[in-house]
């Protein structure tokens, strides 16, 4: 007899992101307009604290905040923690140390990435400087880093009014995951069964529910799943919305309809678009089916089936 060939272990890059775009008050405001300009700003609570970076309201008493004052571009390191692997968007693309700062006239500290040979050159305690980036937009990235300083220590913080010309108003805010899926044995069960335009889910032995897609283990019971179900192809839709803000890299015009669909033989629902009817036209209880491109690897979009509406009382469970 010949052993089995091991399922191939299936792996995709994946990333997951959320720019979006927020507007900025006048403390936030100055605060990043000062960095474009070269200088650093915090604030002062009403005990006498500096904040830096700044906040807008007071941690203690929950009071709106205002008072800016300038702090020096040196400091002191208060704590420490050595990355020898740069990820991409890291500030630096050499190994280097994520540091705390309390930068002189601040009484809170600052984090970002100081510009070191090796962990044996970072200590708490040791003095620092910033390192502006060369070009300035009015981002916490002005700071390119910060680099060892044996200077003399920074004053006192001064009242500054926070005025600059062309004062930054909002931001993009990019937040992004960069990573290798690798699914498990119950996920690749069910990315096989799609290839070959079938729905697979598992049941559960305790409560008899079937996950789809599966999940190797009820959620609810804490038992393995391991008995397959194909389920579908048909379903019913349980709840839905409109989309009216189009997507970046989706070539979708709206508006368009996405919804979660309960297939014939399912115990929950999963979402999919809904397409072949005017979007104010899909409901609750529509009957849909999938529709497959040549060579998807998934449903494009579900369309209606043309059966009468499901009960209510048939899915209401499951919404």
């Amino acid at each position: 007899m010949t052993a089995a060939s091991p399922p191939e272990i299936l792996r995709a890059p994946l990333v997951v992101e959320f720019p979006f775009t927020r507007s900025l008050g006048p403390v936030q405001s100055a605060f990043l307009t000062g960095l474009r300009e070269g200088t650093v700003l915090g604030v002062k609570t009403a005990d006498g604290k500096v904040m830096v970076p700044p906040v807008e309201y007071d941690p203690v008493t929950a009071e709106e905040i205002r008072e800016l004052v300038e702090v020096g571009a040196t400091g002191t390191v208060t704590t420490w923690a050595w990355n020898d692997r740069p990820r991409s968007q890291q500030p630096l693309d050499t190994p280097f140390a994520w540091v705390l700062v309390r930068l002189d006239g601040a009484d809170t500290a600052l984090l970002h990435a100081l510009d070191a040979p090796g962990p044996d050159a970072v200590r708490t305690g040791m003095r620092v400087r910033v390192r502006w980036a060369a070009e300035r937009t009015g981002a916490i990235t002005d700071i390119a880093c910060f680099e060892p300083y044996d200077g003399p220590a920074g004053g006192e913080a001064v009242p500054h009014d926070g005025d600059f010309a062309d004062a930054v108003t909002g931001i993009v805010a990019e937040a992004r995951l960069d990573y290798v899926y690798s699914p498990g044995r119950a996920q690749t069960a069910y990315i096989a069964a799609l290839s070959e335009r079938r729905t697979v889910g598992e049941r559960c032995p305790s409560c008899h529910k079937v996950y789809v897609p599966p999940r190797g283990a009820c959620p609810t019971c804490g038992v393995a799943t391991t008995e397959r179900v194909e389920v579908g192809p048909a379903g019913t839709v349980t709840t839905y919305c409109i989309v009216n803000i189009k997507a970046k890299n989706l070539d979708i015009e709206v508006p368009y309809v996405y919804a979660h669909i309960a297939l014939d033989g399912a115990g929950l629902a999963l979402h999919g678009r809904i397409g072949g009817i005017p979007y104010d036209q899909v409901r609750m209880g529509l009957r849909v089916e999938p529709v497959w491109t040549e060579g998807g690897r998934h449903p494009d979009h579900y369309r209606p089936t043309g059966e009468p509406d499901a009960d209510y009382d048939a899915y209401k469970e499951l919404i």
